[in-house]
Order: C-alpha cells, then structure tokens, then sequence
C-alpha cells in the first residue's frame, strides 16, 4: 500500500510538471505586420518589426486593445494631455497600426476591385472569342466567294435566292472590312 502512495505522489508531481509546462508550447510572440495583419509564432518578429507594434513576447504584458493608452510624465505635464513629441511623430512619417474598420474597408475595396478585374476579363475573353469566330465566318465567306460557290440568301418574304453578281460584290466588299480587322 505504501508503494501506491508512492507512485500516485510521483504521478501527481508529474501531472504538476506537465501542466506548467504547457504556456510554453504555445506561440509566445504576437505582433502586427506591416499590412495591419496580427502574426502569431513561437519566434521572434522579424527586426524590421517596431516594439510598438510587438503585442506579447515572453516577459511582456499581453497587450489589451480596450485599455486606455498610458500617459507618460511629459504628456501629462503638457496642457491638454497631448504627447510633447505628437508633432515630431507626425513629421517623420510614424504610422498607426490601421483599426479594423479600416482592414474592412480596405479588404472590402480589394474583393470589388478583384471582382471587377475577374468581370473585365471575362468581358475581354467574351469580345475576342465573338472577334475569332467573325473572322472564321469571314475567311469561311471569302473562300466560297473565291472559289465562285453560288450563294443563297433568304430574301424578306423567307424564300430562297441565290446572289447576282452585283449582290456578291458587295457582299465581298463587307467581307474585305471584317477580315481587314483581323490578324
């Protein structure tokens, strides 16, 4: 009996060990790229990452994006509570992370602009492919003009006619036009 006490202590010390190890297999650095986008790893940032932008990392508080920001000793010393550097932050082009109202917006904007550039195109496709099947008609109606096939049209009353030579000429003129448009 003594020697179940033993094991189950020793389990209990190792469930202990295993739990607490358990923060350490997850991702410990959390930061926001260059495109606004929050990035999660077990390694740290890229070097082109600003600490600012670093929102957890092993021994700093997890960031929390509804606390109000920290004023610092010279903010607060500036009437009205502005930062003494606000302008100079301005100035050398220091950017905020964009807000997710604005992620929205703009990934928002770049599904329409990709879906009118998909529609263009199909648009495009449609327009060469009438033009390649105008042109196969044409060169198909110049072959038989060439070869002196008679041709026959139906006339208004829906009966059948064949061409005068007069009618050919200027079927042939019109067809000259289209295939002049193709390559």
């Amino acid at each position: 009996m003594q020697f179940s006490g033993a094991i189950h202590s020793i389990r209990c010390i190792a469930c202990v060990v295993l739990l607490g190890s358990c923060p350490l297999a997850m991702a410990q650095y959390m930061w926001i790229d260059d495109k606004g986008i929050k990035q999660f790893s077990d390694r740290p940032p890229p070097p082109s990452v600003p600490a600012k932008r670093i929102l957890k990392a092993p021994g700093k508080p997890v960031f929390d994006p509804n606390a109000a920001p920290a004023q610092t000793d010279a903010a607060a010393s500036v009437p009205g509570g502005a930062p003494a550097d606000a302008a100079t932050g301005a100035e050398t082009g220091a950017k905020a992370a964009p807000t997710l109202t604005e992620r929205n917006a703009a990934f928002n904007q770049r599904r329409a602009d990709a879906a009118a550039a998909d529609k263009k195109a199909a648009a495009d496709a449609q327009q060469q492919a009438d033009t390649a099947a105008n042109c196969d008609a044409a060169r198909q109606n110049q072959r038989a003009l060439d070869q002196g096939i008679r041709i026959a049209n139906v006339d208004k009353s829906g009966e059948r006619a064949i061409m005068t030579d007069a009618e050919r000429a200027e079927f042939g003129k019109k067809n000259q036009k289209v295939l002049a448009g193709c390559q």
